[in-house]
Parts: C-alpha cells; sequence; structure tokens
C-alpha cells in the first residue's frame, strides 16, 4: 500500500491519499478504527450515505480505514463560502439525523434504540456530486435518537457561543434553524442534553476553553428548545 500525500486533518486523524478511488484514514493515537468496520457496512447496506469501505491490505494498522475517496467540499466549508445557508445546512443535517434513525439498531435488542453517530456536524458531511456523505463514525453507538439530537445540537451550540470562533455567527444561525427541525423528531429532552454536556465535559481532544464553554451552550440549546 503506497501512502501519498496528506489530503486533511483532524482532531484524532489523519487522511492520506493512496489513488483516485481511495484514501487511508489514519489514526494518531492509537486509537482501533475495526469497530467502526461493520457499523459503516451495515449502513452502506441499509441505504445510508457512507463511504464505502475499501480492502483493507494486510499492511494496514488497527488505526487505519482504507475509504472511498469523497468529491466535494464540506458543509462548513460550504456555509463558510455562503454557498449554502443556514436555513439548508439545517434541513440536510436534520433529514441525515432523521434518516440515520430509521435504520434499527445492529446489535441491541431495545427496539428503540438506533444506531447513533453522535459527532454529526458541518465538518463531518461531505457535499459531493450525488448528495451529501456522513463521515467519521468513530464516536458511533446504538441508543435513543434524542441523545444524536442532542449532540449535533450541543456542538453547534459551543460554537455559536464562542466569540473567538470564526464561525460563531453562522452557528448561532444554523442551529436557529435546526431546532424545529429536531423539534419536530421528538426534541432533545433535559436529560439526553445532560448527558452529552457530560460526555463533553471529559472529550480529550476539546481544549479547556472549549469546555469551558460547555454550561452556556447548554443554556442556548435549552431556551432554543422552549
Amino acid at each position: 500500500m503506497r501512502i501519498g500525500q496528506m489530503l486533511g486533518s483532524g482532531r484524532s486523524a489523519d487522511v492520506y491519499e493512496l489513488d483516485e478511488l481511495w484514501v487511508l484514514r489514519r489514526y494518531r493515537d492509537g486509537l482501533d478504527a475495526t469497530r467502526e468496520l461493520p457499523v459503516m457496512s451495515y449502513l452502506s447496506a441499509s441505504g445510508y450515505p457512507v463511504p464505502r469501505l475499501g480492502p483493507q491490505p494486510p499492511s494496514a494498522g488497527p488505526g487505519d480505514l482504507v475509504l472511498q475517496r469523497l468529491t466535494g467540499p464540506t458543509m462548513l466549508e460550504a456555509l463558510l463560502s455562503g454557498d449554502i445557508d443556514g436555513a439548508e445546512g439545517s434541513a440536510v443535517l436534520a433529514r441525515l439525523l432523521a434518516d440515520l434513525h430509521t435504520v434499527p439498531a445492529r446489535l441491541s435488542q431495545d427496539p428503540e434504540d438506533r444506531i447513533l453517530h453522535l459527532d454529526l456536524h458541518p465538518d463531518n458531511v461531505v457535499l459531493t456530486p450525488d448528495g451529501p456523505v456522513v463521515i467519521d463514525w468513530s464516536n458511533t453507538e446504538e441508543g435513543p435518537p434524542a441523545l444524536d439530537r442532542a449532540m449535533s445540537a450541543l456542538i453547534l451550540a459551543q460554537v455559536a457561543v464562542d466569540p473567538t470562533h470564526p464561525a460563531a455567527a453562522g452557528g448561532r444561525e444554523l442551529l436557529t434553524a435546526l431546532m424545529p427541525h429536531l423539534q419536530a423528531e421528538g426534541g432533545i429532552p433535559a436529560r439526553h442534553l445532560a448527558d452529552v454536556a457530560a460526555r463533553r465535559a471529559v472529550n480529550p481532544t476539546m481544549s479547556p476553553a472549549e469546555r469551558a464553554l460547555i454550561g452556556e451552550a447548554v443554556a442556548l440549546v435549552t431556551a432554543l428548545s422552549a
């Protein structure tokens, strides 16, 4: 497997070019990517828009995933450039969450549980010519859909209340437009918002400054839910 140039870098992983069809996503800190494989395969078979999985070469480590090479901007890039606005972005995010939550859980015996992404925000949506594709399934779990809605809302709220963030105004616009869609799908119960706030508070990829904004972000989501 010949690894080419780095195409992108996130909080915990880097993406490298393999060829015109495939990329390698590699965790930097020894995280195990193998748990994502069956979830993404299951979602793909269910018709949900995830990157296709490529053949894992013998040289691949547990932190490596070979994935379809996607073309197009992330939703975050499209929002920042003005190619789409908050209303359009919120509708896409809401549809991606709602469609995901129609997929039955793969392992859980609870009939109410669904596949959850738990990090579905504009930088994890690629707007390809064939439609939006959801990337980065490192946090996936099975559980109540309201937990996923709460996490997406809280992530956006943390951006919205951060005066130093270049996307703060856009984040607030997007969150404000998104909340009615989330309310229509069942809303965000307080217990689920508290759960995701606790998870964010111990997220090792977040800075102390980001964690300090969680309380204000929770208050914003609560106000917009009223």
